[in-house]
């Protein structure tokens, strides 16, 4: 850190106090996910840290959300955990055909959180640093008016922005069919300017290339240009240091 950012997470710390809250067990790096986010605004990204605490222990309880708890999600076989980029950044792919839109709205969002938890503790060495990132491919191959979910898509990423700061390295969209063109306008409306910085609609060989590069070889699937295989959601292990240390994810 430099002088600049010492000064900026010590007065973050002193405004979340007086918020009534408290930055105890967080480090520097963590305290600067949400400085970040906020443009280093202190007070901004102090309430963006308290709302962040007390909805982490209103709604993740237990410090992760269980399998058991959104089985139905999972049975779906839709997502799929592939390992490390070249960067160390978890890389996460959706086949989003397989995606039969919730009916149940909280089911969703915990299937969210028990996903970005897993995602991002799939990184950890054996602890959490507080900086670590994801990258996340989206696949539209084979999309059917079907499997369309504005909602669960805003959802998703309204997580990602407002509980999961500075979380996302890189989000590639693959195959996009036409008609998904106005839905993804429509989507791309409720998403924060440096979000959508953040996301790559793949159309040309040259934006393919970039995303072998940013994922890696090794662990991107074989049909996108890779030489791995695809390893579901539900079938990656994570060790037992990280899969306790979820408590502290943001």
């Amino acid at each position: 850190m430099n002088q600049n950012e010492e000064l900026a997470v010590a007065q973050m710390r002193r405004a979340v106090h007086k918020l009534g809250s408290s930055t105890e067990g967080f480090g520097e790096i963590t305290l600067i996910r949400f400085l970040v986010a906020r443009s280093f605004d202190i007070d901004k990204a102090a309430k963006m840290f308290v709302q962040w605490r007390n909805w982490r222990a209103s709604f993740v309880p237990l410090g992760h959300i269980p399998d058991s708890q959104v089985a139905g999600e999972l049975q779906q076989n839709k997502i799929f955990l592939q390992g490390l980029s070249p960067r160390g950044n978890p890389v996460v792919a959706v086949k989003v055909h397989r995606h039969v839109p919730s009916k149940d709205p909280l089911q969703f969002k915990k299937y969210v959180v028990h996903l970005l938890d897993k995602t991002i503790a799939s990184s950890f060495r054996g602890k959490e640093i507080g900086n670590e990132k994801l990258v996340a491919v989206l696949d539209l191959q084979k999309l059917a008016y079907k499997n369309i979910d504005i909602r669960g898509m805003i959802t998703g990423f309204q997580f990602l922005q407002d509980y999961y700061p500075e979380r996302l390295s890189k989000c590639f969209l693959l195959n996009m069919p036409g008609f998904f063109v106005r839905v993804w306008r429509l989507i791309s409306r409720f998403l924060e300017k440096v979000t959508l910085e953040k996301i790559v609609i793949v159309s040309n060989e040259e934006e393919r290339r970039a995303l072998i590069r940013e994922v890696g070889v090794a662990v991107l699937p074989e049909e996108y240009g890779g030489r791995a295989r695809f390893i579901l959601l539900q079938d990656f292990q994570l060790d037992k240091p990280s899969e306790e240390k979820t408590l502290l994810i943001s």
